[in-house]
């Protein structure tokens, strides 16, 4: 790690605020402070300023800046991105509203599919048509592109989808359409299809190219603000963005492609998980990452992240689901395949009006917060819960940074949830806790069972300031017999940022069968895509030692309306190669699916890149090192304290330790484990151990287990 210098991550969440300096020595200087909805930049602000002074680290020395943000889902989610507009071929102007004819609420007559994010006013229609093959049927009427374009511009609209039939096989209307649009108005913010998303499936392409528009100016606006509190605390080091796929992307590019950083901060826990995983020599994971407001799973398999092609956005557990669509905003971008449900710290507990108990997915967020942060909030939420069921320390969080209200805590579950359901405090707070976990581990089954995967085959990676708290349970609930908590777990998706590397994913439609006279076309794809991706790399400054370009190919059997993405062999698209990609194809499909078909014949519907730049040092240091006074001082306090364990175990006595105690060897459950960041409980029947890396490995006793409560 020598010569590398200071590196900063920084990621926002609903309720914390994580920033993590990394030495080149490996040692990281952390900070978890609450967030400042009102304006985020706030509390990143506050923490740099704190770790450049404990760190005593001019900010000269800084390297790199790498950043994991919410603003992008944000704005989707609660309607604030740039008034839009969208011009597409005549006829068409509806594809958004219509989307896929699709509703994941099979039989809710009052389900209502979300709203388009460009009005229908502002949908505009041009004359002109290319057809599949990108040969003109009618030219492009320029007059009336020009025309709709000084309309909606008129109308207030700054920002402008540009979506063409047909467009990915011939973009010259678009780009005619762009020039016109930037003539009338330099100012104006326009995003073209065949730029964004180069694929067959007008839904899909229109959709994406449309939150692309919608959230752009958001986006451009939150980077420069970002870059200009960097500039003021002294920091030139360049900045990077997270992206949903699990690379880096320097600021510049993020703002012109911000579909890219839609779930920036999911993505990079799984990418860290995924670094930290082949370091432990673990080649199978399922992540779980518990914070203030979602919980959020992912699925690592032979040391590979699993990646979905498409995605939703504000469709309640988003996931990137191959059945249950039209819940949200499409996305037809690569994203690390995480599925997300509201059940976070900061989840409330409430009962419905039918008198059942529920959690999440409304959040108390940073402010007021759980009742026990005393900032005027009444409601339980699971923070509560776990504080009445002597999880978390009844004093602080944080490091002491976070003064608790055990009895406010108490009260609060007493009040809305005990009472009205004729139940003590204890039965109540166990309610909450249990649903909270049977909400999660419907979100590992979405990424394991759904995906025909066996989750008792994979290891449970817990992180985010509430995962090492649940994590144990959730693991039993789905036979999962190893669990592993990593260092500074509360503020790993911050530092997880600084594992990770440069990527951009290119692709290109070519729907063609795996027949040898498409060969050599989609030979001349790839190559070019080859091409594409070695020159953005080699403009970022990386040389031709320092890049990596991996091959994939979308396939399907002929006429299903999905695909799969399979690794080009290394043989490429000659004829053994196309032999070894179908029976890759055969074999996934069979995993996913239940079943092959070898007589169908097999299509290959796109043709992907993924370029990577390699740093010029290993991101992951041989030993991480949280830095002296980040970790309080455990036996300054009592020496356990008792805790619940459901109606099986009870209340049980359970030692309070500091992770370094591990060191010393195994430890039987129930023990709790507390640190600056976060809490691991170690029920009973687990035993935990830390490995050499400073991760603790909690096993269970019998192995395989049964779910016990």
């Amino acid at each position: 790690m020598a010569g590398i210098g200071v590196r900063v991550g920084i990621d926002v969440g609903g309720t914390f605020t994580d920033v993590v300096f990394l030495l080149a020595d490996g040692t990281a200087l952390t900070r978890k402070i609450l967030s400042s909805p009102e304006d985020y930049s706030l509390a990143i602000r506050d923490g740099l300023r704190e770790l450049l002074a404990e760190g005593r680290r001019g900010a000269d020395e800084v390297g790199e800046v790498l950043h994991g943000t919410t603003v992008a889902t944000n704005a989707i989610l609660e309607g604030t991105g740039a008034p839009t507009g969208l011009i597409t071929t005549e006829g068409f102007r509806d594809v958004l509203e219509i989307r896929r004819m699709r509703t994941n609420r099979l039989y809710d007559i009052t389900w209502d599919k979300p709203r388009p994010l460009v009005r229908r006013r502002w949908r505009r229609e041009v004359r002109e048509r290319m057809d599949h093959r990108g040969e003109v049927l009618v030219p492009l009427d320029a007059a009336g592109a020009r025309a709709e374009g000084r309309r909606l511009l008129a109308e207030g609209v700054r920002s402008v989808a540009v979506c063409f039939l047909h467009a990915y096989a011939n973009d010259a209307h678009e780009r005619a359409v762009e020039a016109i649009l930037r003539e009338a108005a330099p100012e104006l913010s326009v995003s073209i299809s065949s730029r964004v998303l180069p694929e067959i499936k007008e839904y899909e392409r229109t959709s994406t190219t449309v939150i692309n528009a919608y959230i752009k100016p958001v986006v451009v606006r939150y980077l420069e603000a970002f870059e200009t509190h960097l500039r003021a605390l002294g920091i030139a080091a360049p900045l990077s963005i997270m992206q949903s796929n699990g690379g880096l992307m320097p600021a510049a590019t993020a703002r012109e492609a911000p579909i890219h950083i839609i779930e920036s901060g999911p993505a990079a826990g799984v990418t860290g998980a995924q670094r930290v995983s082949r370091r432990l020599g673990v080649s199978s994971l399922i992540t779980l990452d518990i914070g203030g407001t979602t919980a959020k799973t992912s699925l690592i398999e032979g040391g590979e992240l699993t990646r979905a092609a498409e995605y939703e956005v504000g469709a309640g557990m988003s996931i990137g689901h191959r059945l249950l669509k039209g819940g949200g905003h499409l996305l037809r971008v690569p994203a690390v395949d995480i599925a997300e449900v509201g059940a976070g710290g900061g989840s409330l507990a409430w009962i419905d009006r039918g008198g059942s108990l529920q959690v999440g997915p409304r959040s108390a967020g940073a402010r007021p917060g759980p009742a026990c942060y005393g900032h005027g909030g009444e409601e339980p939420t699971l923070t509560d819960a776990n504080v009445v069921l002597g999880y978390l320390n009844p004093r602080w969080l944080a490091g002491g940074t976070l003064p608790l209200d055990a009895d406010r805590a108490r009260q609060a579950v007493a009040d809305r949830i005990a009472a009205p359901l004729g139940l003590d405090v204890v039965e109540a707070t166990w309610a909450i806790h249990r649903l909270a976990d049977a909400t999660m581990v419907r979100a590992i089954r979405a990424v394991s069972t759904e995906r025909g995967r066996d989750p008792r085959n994979f290891a449970l990676f817990a992180f985010g300031g509430k995962g090492p708290v649940h994590a144990l349970g959730i693991a039993e609930a789905l036979g999962i017999a190893r669990a592993i908590v990593p260092p500074a777990p509360g503020l790993f998706s911050s530092l997880a940022l600084l594992f990770s590397e440069v990527e951009h994913h290119l692709v290109q439609t070519c729907v063609h069968a795996t027949g040898g006279d498409a060969l050599p076309r989609l030979d001349g794809i790839l190559r070019e895509l080859e091409g594409r991706g070695g020159a953005i790399l080699a403009a970022e400054g990386y040389p031709q030692s320092r890049i990596r370009l991996d091959r994939y190919a979308d396939l399907r059997y002929a006429g299903q309306n999905s695909e799969l993405t399979i690794p080009v062999p290394p043989d490429g698209l000659t004829p053994s190669g196309v032999g070894a990609l179908q029976e890759a194809f055969a074999v996934e499909h069979e995993k996913t699916y239940g079943y092959r078909s070898p007589e169908e014949p097999v299509q290959i519907m796109a043709l992907r890149l993924v370029a990577r730049g390699l740093a010029a040092a290993p991101r992951l240091p041989d030993r991480l090192r949280i830095a002296p006074g980040a970790t309080p001082d455990v036996e300054a306090g009592p020496a356990a304290r008792p805790a619940y364990f459901g109606p099986a175990h009870g209340w049980q006595p359970s030692r309070l330790l500091a992770r370094a105690d591990l060191a010393d060897g195994p430890q039987d459950g129930p023990f709790i484990v507390e640190e600056y960041d976060a809490t691991a409980v170690v029920p009973p029947g687990w035993r935990a151990r830390l490995d050499a890396w400073g991760a603790i490995v909690a096993e269970h006793q019998a192995g395989p287990a049964q779910a016990r409560r």
